[in-house]
C-alpha cells in the first residue's frame, strides 16, 4: 500500500513509534533515528517486572511499537549528524518527531528546517501541550490534568491512573489521521505540511460523552467504578456462581427486557424503577443489588450463552493471558518466529498484508552502516570518520 514511502522516525516511547509501525505494516520503509547520547529509545530499558527475562536491548515495551523498522544512531548535536539527517530528509516522505517545542531547532530537526530542504515533506509532531508550549508531556501527568484520573477508580477510592498510556495511544491515532489527510492533500498537489498533535488535546477530545455531560448538562463526572454515567446496566461486573464475572452493556429497553427474562425476573422490565434507561440510571444501586443476587445463581458459561443467544451485549472479564487465547486477539499478534512478538498497529484487514512478513524490532543502531551506505553512498572510510567524530554509532 505504501511501498514507495520513506518515513524518518525522530520519535521515542509510544505515540510517535506507534505511528511509525503503522506505516511499516502498510509497506513503508521506516528508519528510526536514535540518539547515541541516550543509548537510543528510552523504552529499550523499560523491562517487564516478571516473566521471561531477555538478554536483549529490545524490551517488551519497545517491542509493542517498533516492528518493521531500521535503526540508525545519529548524534544530531554534531554538524555531521545534522548533515546526515538533512540528506535523508531530502528523500523522505514523512517525518515523525516527538521533540519538546524548541528542542528540535537546536538539532536542525525542526519542521521549518526540514520542509525548507524538502517542500513535499510531511512532518508529524507529537508534543505534550502543543507546539508553542515548551513543557514536556508525560502520559500519567496528562491523565491527571485532562480529567481521566479524577473520573477513574472506585467511587470511594482515590483518583486512579489507567493501566495503559492511553493518552499516547489517542495521540497516535490522531497523528495517523492527520498524516493520512496530509498525504491525500499532497496527491492533490498541495505539497508538504506540518501536522502537530498534542497529548493534552488528544486527551480532551477523548473525553467524548464525559465532556458533553459537563458542557451540555453541567454534570461534573465523578468516579463511579466501572459504571456508566448515562446508561444502566452498563460496565459493572457481576460475579456468577462459578467463574469470572460478567459485564453487561445494555443500551436499549428491549435488551433489558430480554435480560430480565434470562434471569427469571421478567416483571423487572415493567417495574417503575427500571422500565426505561433514565429510570434505571436513577435507581442504579437498587438494580445492581437485584442483578448481583440473580447472577450468583448462574454459572458463567450458560448465562453468557443465553445472553448472546438473545442479543444482550455481555462479556466475561478476562486477564491478558486469556485475551490472547482468543482467535481475534491472535490475529493481532505479529509472528514471533524466535524473535520478540508484537502487536499490530494497523488494526484492520487490508489486501496487501505487509505485516505478515514484518521484520522484528531492530537492535539499537543495527542498520546505521547499511542505511548510510545504501541511501547516502557513504564509503567505508567516511563511516569510519563519522564513527571517530561521534556523529554515528553502529551495532
Amino acid at each position: 500500500m505504501f511501498d514507495d514511502l520513506l518515513v524518518l522516525e525522530l520519535a521515542s516511547v509510544l505515540a510517535g513509534p506507534s505511528v511509525g509501525q503503522f506505516f511499516a505494516e502498510l509497506g513503508a520503509t521506516v528508519i528510526k533515528v536514535e540518539n547515541p547520547r541516550t543509548g537510543g529509545d528510552v523504552t529499550r530499558q523499560w523491562t517487564a517486572p516478571s516473566g521471561k527475562s531477555r538478554d536483549d536491548d529490545r524490551s517488551a515495551y519497545f517491542c509493542c511499537c517498533n516492528h518493521g523498522k531500521q535503526s540508525i544512531a545519529l548524534d544530531l548535536s554534531t554538524d555531521d549528524g545534522q548533515a546526515l539527517l538533512h540528506a535523508l530528509a531530502r528523500e523522505a516522505d514523512l517525518v515523525l518527531a516527538s521533540y519538546r517545542p524548541g528542542t528540535a531547532d537546536a538539532l536542525g530537526a525542526d519542521h521549518e528546517t526540514l520542509l525548507a530542504l524538502n517542500p513535499d515533506l510531511i512532518y508529524g509532531h507529537v508534543t505534550g501541550y502543543g507546539p508553542t508550549r515548551p513543557r514536556a508531556g508525560y502520559d500519567a501527568v496528562i491523565q491527571a490534568e485532562s480529567g481521566f484520573m479524577h473520573m477513574n477508580g472506585p467511587a470511594d477510592g482515590p483518583p486512579t491512573k489507567l493501566p495503559v498510556a492511553l493518552m499516547d495511544v489517542l495521540a497516535a491515532h490522531q497523528l495517523k489521521e492527520g498524516l493520512l489527510v496530509a498525504l491525500l492533500r499532497r496527491t492533490q498537489g498541495q505539497g508538504g505540511d506540518y501536522v502537530p498533535v498534542s497529548l493534552l488535546h488528544s486527551a480532551v477530545s477523548g473525553l467524548a460523552n464525559q465532556a458533553t455531560n459537563w458542557l451540555v448538562s453541567e454534570h461534573s463526572p465523578q468516579r463511579m467504578g466501572s459504571a456508566h454515567p448515562n446508561i444502566a446496566p452498563y460496565g459493572t461486573p457481576y460475579a456468577t456462581a462459578d467463574g469470572p464475572p460478567l459485564v453487561l452493556a445494555v443500551g436499549t429497553d428491549q435488551q433489558f427486557a430480554a435480560l430480565c427474562d434470562i434471569i427469571d425476573r421478567p416483571h423487572l422490565a415493567d417495574d417503575a424503577r427500571f422500565a426505561t434507561n433514565a429510570q434505571r440510571v436513577a435507581h442504579r444501586e437498587a438494580l445492581n443489588r437485584v442483578l448481583e443476587d440473580r447472577f450468583a445463581h448462574f454459572d458463567t458459561e450458560s448465562l453468557l450463552d443465553a445472553l448472546h443467544e438473545h442479543n444482550v451485549p455481555a462479556g466475561v472479564v478476562r486477564d491478558v493471558p486469556a485475551v490472547f487465547d482468543e482467535p481475534a486477539a491472535q490475529d493481532m499478534v505479529l509472528p514471533p518466529d524466535d524473535e520478540p512478538a508484537g502487536l499490530r498497529q494497523a488494526a484492520f484487514p487490508h489486501p496487501d498484508d505487509s505485516a505478515s512478513s514484518l521484520p522484528p524490532p531492530p537492535h539499537y543502531a543495527e542498520h546505521t552502516a547499511r542505511v548510510l551506505q545504501d541511501r547516502l553512498g557513504c564509503s567505508t572510510e567516511r563511516l569510519k570518520q563519522l564513527r571517530e567524530n561521534g556523529a554515528i554509532e553502529e551495532a
